[in-house]
């Protein structure tokens, strides 16, 4: 009986080594979560299995940004992307065109879709070559009337600013040849060159449409959108390069010039009056911008004097308080080269005047009065003999005198706007002629 027993249970136990095998076998493995690149290829090729219209309806739910990533995953897919934004239900639906009187929140909305927009054609012709990127890229957008020179008619358009910002995210990171690529290919779609010459071959504040037209496209277009001031430098450079010195000052006056409350040029004000110096900040910007670009740092500084003393002729030549504040707004250095190059050519008057009214605009706005003292200190070590300096010292002192004596003369000859004006104006020439000369003399004395 014990016997039979042991037996039983020998048969049971061997009974469940062989389930227990079977149900080991039999059991599925669990997945690999490691995906071969062979196996990678297999995924991206299944979306090819799905209908078009089915993987239409697949990127139409995707945003502008998802689908610029979306077209990275292969060459496959990046035509099929380029395919998709190429179809007129796309661009109707995507391409924003309403840029007029739009508010604050649509304004944002709308350069963000252009942004969005720029990056996507970055991504999805990464692989093609520059003339042929550009083709296809602005084929889609030279129909839109607010992103060509002279074709939108609205007070207030924000066209130009999606434009740059489209612009400025396509090529960020591209190389110079490049960017002259970039350049010459708009030159040749918009006719900018021709137009520029149409309005600078012109009479100033005649064609006031294009020349209001020009600043808005090539400021909003090519300058502005770039933070960097070396991109910005290229692009000022491309604009004037190509044009005479006389053109290159009309030019910078078109893009950087005061502007009147109408929105035209101030082509008048320059001459006529002194204008605040938040009127000539961003011509003495751009001036400085210049300055610093390469072409003018290989060359001597004659060409950008040469420009400076061209500008401040256009249309007639300035009035002397706007010349001196300029020359004020752009520093140290750019001041004294000019006053210096007139020294050497003994232009003592021209000087004199200058140095005048930069003593009249330091007390105006602000400016510290030791600054116009050291200038002056400057110059007067350009000539080398004591009499030299006795006369430049004299000819500024005498020219003082006679400003002082037509600012009082002006300002007792009546009661109008414009004599009280003279007589403010007098007020403060004889608190910077005091200033100045406290601190010339303290100097000296030291």
């Amino acid at each position: 009986m014990a016997r039979r027993t042991s037996r039983n249970v020998d048969m049971n136990i061997s009974t469940l080594k062989s389930q227990h095998y079977k149900l080991t076998h039999l059991r599925p493995r669990p997945h690999r979560t490691i995906v071969t690149r062979s196996q990678c290829d297999t995924i991206v090729c299944s979306f090819h299995r799905l209908p078009s219209e089915v993987f239409d309806m697949i990127l139409d739910k995707l945003s502008v940004l998802e689908i610029s990533v979306f077209g990275m995953v292969s060459k496959d897919m990046t035509r099929y992307v380029v395919d998709y934004i190429s179809t007129v239900a796309w661009k109707n639906k995507v391409i924003i065109q309403n840029f007029h009187y739009l508010t604050c929140l649509e304004r944002r909305s709308c350069i963000g879709q252009y942004r969005d927009l720029g990056l996507l054609f970055k991504r999805c012709t990464l692989l093609l070559p520059t003339k042929e990127r550009l083709k296809i890229i602005f084929s889609r957008f030279s129909q839109i009337p607010c992103f060509m020179l002279e074709q939108c008619l609205a007070q207030v358009c924000i066209g130009f600013s999606c434009y740059g910002v489209f612009l400025q995210t396509l090529i960020a990171g591209w190389d110079e040849l490049e960017c002259h690529r970039v350049f010459n290919f708009l030159c040749e779609h918009t006719n900018l060159m021709q137009k520029m010459e149409a309005v600078i071959n012109g009479k100033p504040g005649v064609r006031w449409y294009q020349e209001l037209q020009l600043r808005l496209f090539c400021r909003q277009v090519l300058l502005d959108p770039w933070p960097n001031q070396p991109e910005c430098q290229f692009w000022l450079m491309q604009l004037l390069k190509p044009w005479p010195l006389v053109n290159q000052a009309h030019l910078l006056f078109i893009f950087y010039g005061p502007l009147l409350p109408e929105g035209t040029l101030g082509w008048q004000g320059l001459v006529e009056r002194g204008l605040p110096h938040t009127s000539l900040w961003e011509l003495a910007r751009a001036v400085l911008l210049l300055s610093g670009t390469t072409e003018f740092v290989r060359q001597t500084s004659s060409s950008l004097l040469a420009i400076l003393e061209e500008l401040t002729a256009i249309p007639r030549p300035w009035h002397v308080e706007n010349v001196a504040r300029l020359l004020v707004l752009c520093g140290s250095g750019l001041c004294y080269s000019v006053l210096a190059s007139k020294a050497v050519n003994g232009r003592l008057l021209e000087i004199s005047q200058l140095l005048v009214y930069i003593i009249l605009v330091c007390e105006k706005d602000g400016y510290h009065m030791t600054w116009v003292v050291k200038l002056v200190q400057q110059v007067c070590k350009i000539f080398s003999t004591p009499a030299e300096k006795f006369c430049f010292i004299q000819q500024l002192e005498n020219t003082l005198s006679e400003v002082t004596r037509e600012f009082l003369e002006f300002s007792v000859a009546g009661n109008h706007l414009d004599d009280r004006e003279a007589f403010q104006t007098l007020c403060f020439l004889l608190d910077s002629s005091a200033h100045f000369h406290t601190k010339f003399l303290h100097m000296l004395l030291k």
